[in-house]
């Protein structure tokens, strides 16, 4: 599934391009601004405005790579015990976090556990923009696109965050490009997957629907091993306390009756939640949303498998998104690329273009509308989705409406 190279950009995709890039660049101007405004840098483990450390989410997957040294690894999956932890670097008080992936991303983090938080951070930083940007540059041709998906709020939040979705988003577009040419590196990067599975959660669909039996074993080979190695360096008790406990204490996030966290997930079902609805109402309505997302990745690589790889691969993840309760404003990274890919291939008609508005600030439209407990954001996915199975299905040998034209 090559995403081959194409024609320049027409005059309205160059000016949609060009749109973005300036929005997106005042944009991160603005953050950097307000993020360097707030940032108390006084202390080992500096914060920012909302008092949490510089990295954020890093501090996780740090701390992951401190407990890959003790004793008892998983002890930490138990919320009050990593608490105490946090206590204990931070001071009391440290607004709440918790373990929520599989022991597996100890393998992973060990390294950077072993060093102090902020070299460990700068290092994870450089190395995910720089495979990001290195797959990015190879996919997208226009440089005007390539600096909007650069400056996109989706690669803000997750710079901000010290997330790991641009690296995952590298690992996912690999993938795709890979399945064909290189059918055993595909599969070692689906397994390798599994140790954040959110937007992995729809693959096993497309080998099985595509017949590609080989990627298939080749990753579940890989996540057994992954599941095996971290077996044995960190005992079976780690596994243990993940399903015990850390499971669990991920699932208070959707159930939580507050709606705090909200505002940063834009899903259906956080959606649904935010106006009110109980957990079994808005989890019975993601499920139904979910089953169809499962039919339209199955029918596009089962029935329209020839067609515009950039389709099918914007289709994938734009189900993904949809299918799952569980994602953060960050990992829409994916979808905010799979788009701008489309955009720089000449692949948008205008509905295509309009609807690629909306996924590109999907990040702040969820966090202004969501702190509103407006709905609205979470639907974006599925509404490209639904865009996208319309174009396919519109397709004959291959042909596809024009691209962006004048008039």
């Amino acid at each position: 599934m090559a995403f081959a190279a194409d024609q320049p950009l027409t005059n309205e995709s160059r000016a949609l391009a060009r749109t973005f890039a300036i929005l997106g660049g005042f944009f991160l101007v603005l953050a950097a601004g307000a993020y360097l405004y707030g940032l108390d840098s006084g202390t080992a483990f500096p914060r920012d405005g909302s008092t949490l450390v510089v990295g954020r989410d890093f501090l996780n997957f740090w701390m992951y790579g401190r407990a890959a040294a003790l004793p008892d690894p998983g002890q930490w999956y138990d919320p009050v015990a990593y608490a105490q932890a946090l206590a204990g670097l931070l001071g009391s008080g440290y607004p709440g976090q918790n373990w929520s992936y599989p022991p597996t991303v100890m393998l992973l983090a060990a390294p950077f556990g072993q060093i102090g938080y902020l070299p460990a951070l700068l290092i994870w930083t450089v190395l995910n923009l720089t495979v990001f940007l290195a797959v990015a540059m190879r996919r997208i041709a226009d440089r005007r696109t390539l600096l909007a998906l650069m400056v996109s709020p989706a690669a803000i939040f997750c710079l901000i965050s010290g997330q790991s979705s641009f690296l995952t988003t590298a690992m996912m577009i690999g993938i795709f490009a890979l399945l064909d040419r290189r059918p055993l590196l595909a599969g070692l990067l689906v397994g390798l997957l599994t140790v954040k599975p959110q937007l992995g959660v729809l693959i096993p669909v497309v080998l099985i629907a595509t017949g590609r039996w080989r990627v298939f074993a080749v990753a579940t080979v890989t996540a057994l091993a992954l599941a095996a190695a971290s077996v044995a360096l960190f005992g079976m008790q780690t596994w243990i306390d993940f399903v015990t406990q850390g499971l669990p204490t991920q699932n208070l996030v959707l159930a939580d009756p507050e709606g705090i966290a909200t505002p940063f997930y834009p899903t259906v079902f956080m959606n649904l939640r935010g106006i009110g609805f109980n957990y079994s109402a808005a989890m019975a309505v993601q499920l139904c949303f979910a089953a169809a997302a499962v039919a339209a990745v199955a029918w596009a690589f089962r029935c329209r498998a020839d067609a515009d790889p950039r389709l099918l691969f914007a289709l994938f993840i734009a189900c993904s998104i949809t299918a799952v309760p569980y994602l953060l404003v960050y990992d829409t990274l994916a979808l905010c690329f799979a788009v701008l890919m489309l955009l720089d291939g000449n692949r948008l008609d205008r509905t295509g273009a309009w609807l690629a508005r909306p996924v590109y600030w999907l990040p702040l439209l969820q966090i202004g509308l969501g702190t509103l407990d407006i709905p609205g954001p979470g639907f974006i996915a599925p509404v490209l989705a639904f865009y996208i199975v319309q174009r396919l299905r519109e397709a004959r040998e291959g042909a596809l409406r024009p691209a962006l034209n004048p008039g």
